[in-house]
């Protein structure tokens, strides 16, 4: 661990040129006592390193001592520190260990490169978590991920609909983060199967590995596996009228799914179109029609019809008393 911290402390240096004692503490989360006792170390190992006490001073390296980083391209420099931490990556608890990649890649870039490093940060900024998301509780994550890397068997007690615990040991074969939301991918009964992280709630992992199949792929089992989901998801027919003006806003309302269909359908003398859409449920189809007022009416099925009349007349009933 303190060979990785200096050199950290060394990559920082030559990214920076100068840094205090308290800077370097804070970037590697240890004492001002101990950065110093890291610059100890480092110039007992000939590399030249000074420290400079009072304003202006800090830790410095000499300016002749630098490495440097040949056959990357301008452009893949500027692709490559677009890149921030992913929220995932952090829960995993790899954060650190990628920044201080990134760091030590940056110490090596000539100086012509490292100084697009800071221009790039300043333009591109990726944020990977969505909007107004739950945090889901994921206590046993790094327990999974333990459990994955090492080939192990992992002990999982998980909830299923109306609260129900099921208790099985699996093999996990790889871990998805799906927009900031992890699953599992497991083996168990001679089949594949994926859980939500977050329906777990408890896990431990095994002294007995397992054997990982050698044409397993992740990435192509996620693909199909998601293409599946969403073909045999629920599906919830409605066929709506529209009116003129709620035309132009149907992509941000139902998806382009929604433009595609409007732009086939021919408008009648007062500009509605009949449009089919698939909602999962009728709830979620209710609800979400019942927020668009008079601009959309309900032809089919009847159901659906009926219930979001009933809904908006309890709505009347309530505020008109």
């Amino acid at each position: 661990m303190r060979a990785d911290r200096l050199l950290s402390i060394l990559m920082i240096l030559q990214i920076r040129g100068r840094a205090t004692a308290q800077e370097l503490a804070d970037e590697l989360e240890v004492s001002e006592r101990t950065i110093y006792r890291d610059m100890v170390a480092l110039s007992t190992a000939g590399v030249p390193v000074y420290t400079e006490r009072g304003p202006g001073g800090g830790c410095a390296l000499v300016d002749s001592y630098r490495t440097t980083l040949t056959g990357l391209k301008e452009d893949e420099v500027h692709a490559l520190f677009m890149l921030s931490i992913p929220t995932p990556l952090a829960e995993l608890g790899v954060s650190q260990e990628l920044k201080a990649a990134l760091l030590k890649l940056s110490a090596s870039l000539p100086s012509s490169r490292r100084q697009d490093v800071g221009r790039v940060r300043q333009r591109v900024h990726l944020d990977w978590q969505g909007w107004f998301q739950e945090e889901e509780p994921r206590p046993y994550l790094q327990t999974i991920h333990q459990a994955v890397w090492r080939d192990k068997k992992l002990s999982i007690v998980y909830r299923l609909a109306f609260d129900t615990r099921v208790e099985r040991v699996v093999d996990p074969y790889g871990l998805v983060a799906k927009a900031s939301t992890w699953y599992l991918v497991y083996h168990r009964d001679a089949h594949l199967r994926v859980l939500r992280v977050s329906q777990i709630l408890d896990a431990h992992v095994l002294a007995q590995g397992f054997n990982r199949p050698d044409g397993f792929d992740l990435l192509e089992f996620w693909e199909g596996w998601c293409k599946d989901y969403e073909a045999n998801r629920p599906s919830y027919p409605v066929t709506l009228r529209v009116a003129s003006d709620l035309v132009p806003f149907l992509p941000r309302i139902f998806g382009d799914y929604a433009r595609d269909r409007s732009e086939q359908m021919q408008p009648d003398k007062f500009g509605r179109i009949t449009l089919r859409l698939q909602f999962e449920t009728l709830e979620a189809a209710r609800g979400q029609i019942l927020g668009l007022g008079k601009a959309v009416e309900v032809l089919e099925p009847l159901a659906l019809r009926y219930s979001v009349f009933d809904f908006a007349e309890q709505v009347v009933n309530l505020y008109s008393t």
